[in-house]
């Protein structure tokens, strides 16, 4: 199927708003009123915005689950020569959000993929932190469980660069937890929930003072945040003679039971027994006390 519209055949990769409507770029509007096709997480969801803009492509839906048993469908649209906007839930797709299979099959078949760019909650939230922004790494979402959390976060105590973090409301309290724990009560944070939104809140403070406005605070705990972390200062970098806490753990997990390791860690390098436990056993270190 072709169309007479002077919009070529490609894909459009669309950003969209993360809250207020009006957010959207006038180019994004036109584009989503003019393609045939538009692949959205939510169908249900993305309707809502399609119909505040008067657009009514064909819904095909896109997420995490199916977007590889989508490509082929989606190409076979392009081949005919229709136009195709893929969209997320909200911000700019592929951030986080599904979409990367989708645009390399489509660049690998030849096929035309132009961006509409927009909103982004990323550089949204950096714009307000009033963090360093000249160099800043984007970690999306840690892991789920707690030690492998607290591993990763270990990994990234020394960046200096400012970290940039999602985060769900059923995981911030303790995501705040092991961010006091790993990273120092000091750090600096920046907690921004709800960007754009009508309870939209911008928390910034030490580490500490973060976790404990969101503990005291229910409504804090509410919605889709960002977190945002002051780099490691450089001065306070360890130097090469310091013992690296994640190249011992994994040379004693292999010889010793995870309680005894933990409790040797705990000697040589501080922190909680709990934590490092939690971390071994994350890694796949020895069963022999469980």
């Amino acid at each position: 199927m072709t169309t007479d519209s002077s919009l070529p055949a490609a894909l459009y990769v669309v950003a969209t708003p993360i809250g207020h409507l009006d957010d959207i770029t006038r180019r994004a509007a036109q584009i989503l009123t003019e393609v045939d096709v538009c692949c959205c997480e939510d169908t249900r969801h993305s309707k809502r915005l399609l119909e505040h803009l008067g657009a009514r492509p064909k819904l095909v839906s896109v997420h995490e689950h199916n977007e590889r048993e989508r490509i082929d469908f989606i190409l076979s649209l392009l081949e005919q020569g229709q136009r195709v906007a893929l969209i997320s839930d909200a911000g700019t797709p592929l951030i986080s959000d599904p979409g990367f299979p989708l645009v390399r099959a489509v660049t690998q078949a030849g096929f035309d993929v132009r961006p509409v760019p927009g909103v982004s909650a990323v550089t949204a939230a950096l714009s307000v932190a009033g963090l360093p922004t000249d160099r800043w790494v984007f970690e999306g979402f840690l892991p789920a469980k707690t030690g492998q959390r607290q591993q990763r976060l270990q990994q990234l105590v020394n960046e200096t660069r400012t970290l940039v973090l999602y985060e769900s409301s059923h995981r911030i309290e303790r995501c705040l937890d092991d961010l006091v724990d790993v990273m120092g009560a000091d750090r600096p944070l920046v907690l921004a929930r709800e960007l754009t939104k009508q309870f939209e809140t911008v928390l910034r403070g030490t580490a500490a003072e973060v976790r404990e406005l969101v503990a005291q605070d229910a409504d804090q705990r509410k919605g889709e945040f960002v977190l945002m972390i002051g780099g490691a200062n450089s001065a306070d970098q360890p130097s090469q003679t310091q013992l690296d806490g994640d190249q011992l753990m994994a040379v004693l997990a292999p010889l010793m039971p995870p309680k005894q390791a933990a409790a040797t860690l705990v000697e040589l390098i501080g922190g909680r027994k709990k934590d490092w436990y939690e971390r071994i056993v994350a890694l796949g270190g020895s069963s022999a006390d469980r």
